[in-house]
């Protein structure tokens, strides 16, 4: 095909671009501008005026759409010899004229104008019309370009088409062009490693000292349910944060930024995992219920709009991290202390800062970061409000040592104020590696494979034990 004069037409969706124009252009929408976003919607059964609808409402930057490699290194290729390249597409017109001029190739379309939906036989007639019977070769990945590849010099087919392999038997040549997508890179998609946060589902046990199955289960459970619910969000925030993603120098790799997992397929696994979510939720109790619907619904608010409020979205991943605390009170129906609801949260108001200083330090220009409203002139301001949690969360534990419930599961208080020593070592640690930029972009994460850290809050967790007699009731000491 190489060496042939005629057009190479490229479809865009799943061919060219490794994404759907029109899933980034309404996740893209609902980010920006969530109300006119679903106002679109009002066209469903319109797909032309829906995606020219949705291209109005949220202008793509198709320079930052991934490619597939394979296929557009042919596309250069043959731009580079003189051969014209042709983007055919099922998306709106608007956004593959610019794609196209992004890449150089031909300035002359076939795209949906907001009347007709150029897809399958459409786009077919379109090009027989221009160009003539076999007077093109063409790329697609789905059974629609079947209509097309019928009336193709050759065939480039990305993917596993099942209904491509019938174009052999008409004398046609089919070249195969490795495609698709990996559960491993759906199950990256889904953080695993994040889950380990909800260990703090078990610290309401611990601290009332609940050590029984009968309490352990369901609190297990609950972590389960709390991992689904929170993969599932981290789901949304991806799809609302491709653009800002692809700007930043380690979360373009990300799954669906990287386009090494369809838009689509991660709108399946949201609804599979909240679905999982919910219905532990709903077999533990109605308590714990309430807190995973709050939780989804404060994290679905954080990803539309608060994360881009400075100093509101630090608020309110600490305020997500209290209620994981709530979330374990109320699976294991054990009492969780006042004093530890109002302690984790400066705790997690210090860690969000240095979530923020770690990635001002490591940003490349002034600029403020993408998706965010934060500028390295913020540094000295979070540096600040992370010193105010680090003295917050002290005092609170400090005021928890001497209270009425403190004293009764500590008794030898005065080693929990020792406690407070490398507790605090802990902290001004990190939001000293924030400042620094020696950090991971998630301080959690970074803590997990911290061993120094780890070592600091053994012995905190230790001095705790002791003080509430604990290694002498366990080893009778």
């Amino acid at each position: 095909m190489n060496g042939s004069a005629k057009p190479l037409v490229l479809d865009v969706d799943g061919t060219f671009l490794k994404t759907d124009m029109l899933l980034e252009a309404f996740w893209h929408g609902l980010g920006r501008a969530p109300l006119a976003t679903l106002a679109c919607l009002r066209h469903l059964r319109h797909p032309a005026r829906l995606k020219a609808a949705l291209a109005r409402v949220a202008p793509l930057r198709t320079d930052l759409l991934p490619v597939n490699p394979e296929i557009a290194a042919l596309a250069l290729a043959s731009h580079a010899e003189g051969r014209e390249v042709v983007l055919a597409s099922a998306s709106d017109a608007s956004q593959v004229a610019r794609l196209a001029a992004d890449y150089g190739f031909s300035d002359r379309i076939y795209a949906s104008d907001g009347a007709v939906n150029l897809k399958g036989a459409a786009k077919a007639r379109a090009l027989v019309a221009d160009m003539g019977e076999r007077g093109f070769d063409y790329a697609g990945n789905s059974a629609t370009d079947l209509a097309v590849w019928q009336h193709a010099e050759n065939a480039l087919v990305v993917g596993r088409v099942r209904a491509a392999r019938s174009l052999s038997g008409r004398g046609q040549t089919v070249v195969q062009v490795p495609g698709g997508w990996s559960w491993r890179a759906l199950a990256r998609a889904l953080r695993p490693h994040q889950w380990v946060k909800n260990v703090l589902l078990l610290l309401p046990m611990i601290a009332s000292h609940h050590f029984d199955l009968a309490t352990l289960v369901p609190v297990l459970w609950g972590i389960m349910a709390f991992s689904a619910a929170a993969s599932s969000i981290y789901i949304v925030n991806d799809l609302l944060d491709l653009e800002s993603d692809r700007l930043h120098p380690t979360k373009c790799r990300r799954p669906f930024a990287a386009g090494a997992v369809p838009i689509g397929v991660g709108m399946a696994a949201f609804v599979v995992l909240a679905a999982l979510a919910l219905g532990i939720a709903a077999t533990l109790n109605l308590s714990f219920l309430g807190v995973v619907v709050l939780y989804m619904l404060t994290s679905l608010a954080y990803s539309l709009r608060l994360k881009r409020m400075r100093w509101v979205d630090i608020a309110t991943l600490a305020a997500l991290y209290t209620l994981r605390v709530a979330a374990g009170a109320a699976a294991g129906q054990v009492d969780a202390s006042v004093y530890m609801l109002i302690f984790i949260f400066p705790v997690f108001l210090t860690l969000g800062c240095v979530k923020r200083l770690t990635e001002l330090t490591l940003a490349t220009s002034d600029e403020r970061l993408p998706g965010r409203g934060y500028g390295r002139a913020d540094r000295g301001d979070l540096l600040n409000v992370a010193g105010l949690g680090v003295f917050g969360a002290l005092v609170i534990f400090f005021r928890y040592s001497v209270s009425e419930q403190g004293r009764a599961l500590y008794p030898d208080t005065w080693l929990l104020w020792l406690a407070m020593l490398p507790m605090a070592w802990w902290l001004i640690r990190m939001v000293a590696l924030g400042w620094q930029g020696k950090q991971d972009y998630d301080p959690i994460v970074f803590a997990l494979r911290d061993k120094l850290g780890l070592g600091i809050l053994m012995l905190t967790l230790s001095l705790m034990f002791w003080a509430a007699g604990m290694w002498s009731n366990w080893f009778g000491g």
